[in-house]
Order: C-alpha cells, then sequence, then structure tokens
C-alpha cells in the first residue's frame, strides 16, 4: 500500500478512530486544518438539482469516503472511484459495493467504451486537470466512458467572484476567468505531493467543450464556486 499519502491515510485513520494528528493543508507560511469530519463523513449533500442531472450506472469520480456513493448505490447502479489505496478501503468497509483504485484523468485505461449513463465529481477535483489542456482531454476520456446520451454534474471555484481572493491557495491569474490553487497536506511524518488546481470560470468550462461531444447545458453559482451539468451534443 502507498505510504506517501497523508490524506488518504489520515481520513482512513480518523474513520478508524485512531488519528493521532491533525490533517494539515500547506502553502509556503500559511496552514490550515483540513476538517475531515465535517468534508467527508457528514449526510449526503441534498440537492435535487443535481440530482435531476444524474442516472445509472454512475461513476462517483473522487469518491472520498463515499458520502455521495452510499446515496446512489441506493437508487441505481453506482461505481466509486479514488487515487488512494487508503480511501478506497474506507469506501469498501463503509458498503460501497464497488469501489475501485482509479484516476478520473485516465479514465480510457480503466473503463471500456460507453459504461456509464452519468458521472459526477463534486469536491472541485475536477481542477486537478491542473491546464486547461489537461480538462479537454479529461472531458474526451470522459466521453469515451459514457453513452451517446450520458450527463455530467462538475463543480469548481469561480474566479471572477472576488470572495475566491480569501479561498486557501489561491492565486490570481492575469487570464480572464482563469486562476489556480496550490497547496500541499501534511499528516504524522509524511508530507504529500503539492496540489496544482486550475480554477476557470463557466464561460471557461464552455470554451474547453469545443471539440468535445459535451455541450454546459446548465449551470448555478454559490459564493464562491459554481456547479455546471453538462450533456452530450
Amino acid at each position: 500500500m502507498t505510504t506517501h499519502d497523508p490524506f488518504g491515510r489520515a481520513v482512513r485513520d480518523h474513520y478508524r478512530g485512531e488519528r493521532t494528528a491533525p490533517l494539515l493543508d500547506r502553502d509556503g507560511e500559511e496552514t490550515r486544518e483540513h476538517a475531515i469530519e465535517e468534508w467527508y463523513f457528514g449526510d449526503h449533500d441534498e440537492d435535487a438539482w443535481r440530482d435531476a442531472w444524474l442516472q445509472g450506472p454512475l461513476l462517483d469520480m473522487g469518491a472520498g469516503a463515499g458520502r455521495d456513493s452510499l446515496y446512489y448505490q441506493e437508487l441505481f447502479e453506482t461505481v466509486a472511484i479514488e487515487v488512494s489505496e487508503f480511501l478506497v478501503d474506507v469506501l469498501e468497509d463503509r458498503g460501497v459495493e464497488d469501489a475501485r483504485l482509479a484516476d478520473m484523468f485516465s479514465l480510457r485505461a480503466a473503463f471500456d467504451r460507453d459504461r456509464f449513463r452519468s458521472a459526477h465529481a463534486i469536491g472541485t477535483q475536477v481542477g486537478l486537470a491542473g491546464s486547461m489542456s489537461g480538462l479537454r482531454k479529461f472531458l474526451a476520456d470522459l466521453a469515451f466512458v459514457t453513452t451517446p446520451d450520458a450527463t455530467v454534474v462538475l463543480d469548481n471555484y469561480a474566479p471572477e467572484l472576488a470572495a475566491n481572493a480569501d479561498v486557501f491557495g489561491y492565486r490570481e491569474d492575469a487570464a480572464p476567468g482563469l486562476a489556480h490553487r496550490a497547496y500541499h497536506c501534511e499528516y504524522e511524518d509524511t508530507t504529500g505531493r503539492t496540489l496544482l488546481f486550475r480554477l476557470f470560470s463557466v464561460d471557461r468550462l464552455r470554451e474547453a467543450t469545443v471539440g468535445t461531444p459535451w455541450t454546459v447545458a446548465a449551470a448555478r453559482y454559490g459564493d464562491v464556486q459554481w456547479r455546471a451539468a453538462l450533456e452530450k451534443r
């Protein structure tokens, strides 16, 4: 099992009641404590708008500790994927019926064509595409593993909203509708790799769908984030 995974190990230890230290996010001299219980073990976020876009079989990308997968698998077939072996263990132990070690940015290597009717990534994971070209590749790969009538729900921080200046690890970008976040995690004696998130507006998301089968069908904004539903043309 991979040991250089402070995030996954801390969540696993928290679940087992064995966590001995906080999970810290660090950006230079700035530090925050990761709110594991609140962010990963609370109740499923009831969102009728999001749920209306989702059908099975569903791909839950970056499933965390399974909060959403446990809810959706009661409605239809749900496959949960995570890049952390520790988190896959948590998913299975909590009762997720189909939890797999897989990278949402390498979907063609993990699944056959037309495998899923819908997919979602809630938690701004899509920003880990790292660049707009990375986002376009992700959308193309996601199109490969979903059916011709598929739908997808994604979310991300909205660079055009002034409140994002206070988001942890935030970096401005001179280009309209773009920004970055960068930080790494530490737990006990383990330091994780630097996470680089590409933040982009809904308009930039629309630009990224050009040349893919996807179109942005609907979107809505919160205080610092947007949530968008994509469907195939």
